[in-house]
């Protein structure tokens, strides 16, 4: 897809779309509905070095076997990243309860998507989140989990960089420039195409790539 196609479609620094939305009438919850994007990637990178130190020192899981894991990690944060915002985030919302479920999730997103404090949950969801993952992890996999976990983290947080950048930048003239020409469709032209922001792999392989202009 051309540069001049992905202007045509809406390009996601059109100014139309800057400014941000009122989640909160109470100031401080309103505060804590943001944060800067590079506040729970850090804070994911410090988890899954704390694990990863862990799973070397404190289990006889060697890294012959440990890479993979993480690996796999990685694999099932781009599937889960798929599912969530597909069935997830662009629920249908027939009810005031959903309704109200998928703006506050995702909805304001698409409403505000220049808005950069909103592009990632607030630190205290996201450690929440790593615990929560950690627990389920341990639950299903015992030691294992310390190797899968950074790489889940890893994903998620490339996930958030990814994300971040396509609405921050200009799409590079490289390989990577689809990152940036699907979201801006799946925005703009086809909510129900490209669901993967890190990745094309999954809309490639479950039939929801953006259809190609004629």
């Amino acid at each position: 897809m051309s540069t001049t196609t992905l202007k045509k479609i809406g390009r996601l620094d059109r100014p139309d779309n800057n400014g941000s939305a009122k989640m909160f009438d109470n100031p401080v919850l309103e505060r804590l509905s943001r944060t800067h994007i590079s506040i729970p990637i850090i804070l994911f990178f410090i988890i899954s070095g704390i694990s990863l130190y862990y799973a070397v020192t404190a289990t006889e899981i060697g890294l012959l076997i440990g890479v993979p894991v993480l690996v796999l990690g990685i694999l099932a944060f781009s599937y889960v990243e798929y599912m969530m915002h597909k069935y997830f985030f662009h629920m249908e919302p027939d009810t005031p309860i959903k309704d109200k479920l998928q703006y506050t999730v995702h909805g304001v997103h698409h409403d505000y998507p220049r808005d950069k404090d909103r592009l990632a949950m607030p630190p205290f969801v996201s450690a929440a989140y790593a615990l929560i993952f950690y627990g389920v992890f341990t639950l299903i996999m015992g030691d294992y989990a310390l190797y899968f976990l950074p790489g889940f983290l890893i994903g998620y947080a490339a996930y958030l960089g990814v994300h971040y950048a396509v609405h921050a930048f200009q799409p590079p003239k490289n390989f990577l420039k689809i990152l940036w020409v699907n979201h801006a469709v799946h925005h703009y032209k086809d909510p129900d195409a490209a669901f993967g922001v890190s990745s094309p792999l999954w809309d490639y392989l479950l039939g929801t790539m953006p259809k190609k202009e004629k």
